[in-house]
């Protein structure tokens, strides 16, 4: 969403920006009912809008309608900015945006969430967003439940309500010789006793392999080490490494 791209039908690439001496004319301006200050006011704010917006790329949002809810919590803003606090529009404005976008993914979430729950989390961000303004640093859960003057269960609970699904197969570690740890990788079934045979030829298939694969093998999937670090320890490298256990991997996958 650099230089010409468009949303909305507006090129972001001629969006006006309004300097903070700019805004505050403005917003005195608008306060006093110039209706036209107001105007310029919401449409040289737009890029932050924009920029608000770039952080929900790559999310199958259509951020053209992001792009739209956020102009709304831009106009609360304008509309609502204390002109005699010692605080930067922008400052004020990007919490403003960002929650009127995350209240409309919540309320367009095909999974339905209590109201309750909702105006829970919603107040849980709030109250995060003040605290870390005033606290320097993001706030405890037990910090926000008693801010909040709620059980800290159920703080947890509306948080992690809203919280995005992520795909069994998103990336959730790599390497550098180029293998990468899934969400998959990390998810039970929860029924172990129906997976002793599978064990049982895992473990004849280990038996297998060369005392150097096994160790390999023992490095890079009990101990976490990356490639790397293997051929270090084991004194051979990167790349014998990676043949050595790609080949002890296919061997045990053919076995199995």
């Amino acid at each position: 969403m650099l230089n010409k791209v468009e949303i909305c039908g507006i090129n972001t690439s001629t969006l006006e920006v309004l300097s903070e001496n700019e805004k505050m004319r403005l917003l005195k301006e608008m306060r006093q009912g110039n209706t036209a200050a107001r105007d310029r006011l919401i449409s040289g704010n737009l890029r932050l809008v924009l920029s608000v917006v770039q952080r929900f790329t790559g999310r199958g949002e259509n951020l053209d309608d992001l792009f739209q809810v956020g102009c709304i919590g831009l106009i609360k803003s304008v509309d609502n900015f204390d002109i005699t606090l010692d605080v930067r529009f922008s400052t004020y404005a990007v919490p403003m945006i960002l929650g009127e976008i995350r209240r409309y993914l919540r309320d367009n979430n095909p999974i339905r969430i209590s109201r309750t729950l909702r105006d829970i989390a919603y107040r849980a961000m709030q109250a995060r967003e003040r605290l870390t303004a005033q606290l320097q640093r993001s706030p405890t859960t037990d910090e926000l439940a008693k801010e909040l003057d709620l059980p800290v269960e159920d703080v947890v609970m509306a948080l992690e309500s809203i919280v995005d699904p992520i795909s069994l197969y998103e990336p959730v570690y790599s390497d550098n010789g180029g293998d990468e740890l899934y969400v998959m990788d990390q998810v039970s079934d929860g029924d172990g006793d129906k997976n002793w045979i599978d064990e049982l030829s895992l473990k004849e298939s280990f038996r297998s392999l060369s005392p150097r694969e096994r160790k390999i093998l023992h490095l890079r999937y009990f101990r976490g080490l990356t490639q790397m670090e293997v051929s270090q320890e084991i004194g051979i490298s990167q790349a014998q490494v990676s043949r050595l256990e790609k080949g002890a991997l296919s061997r045990i996958k053919g076995q199995l």
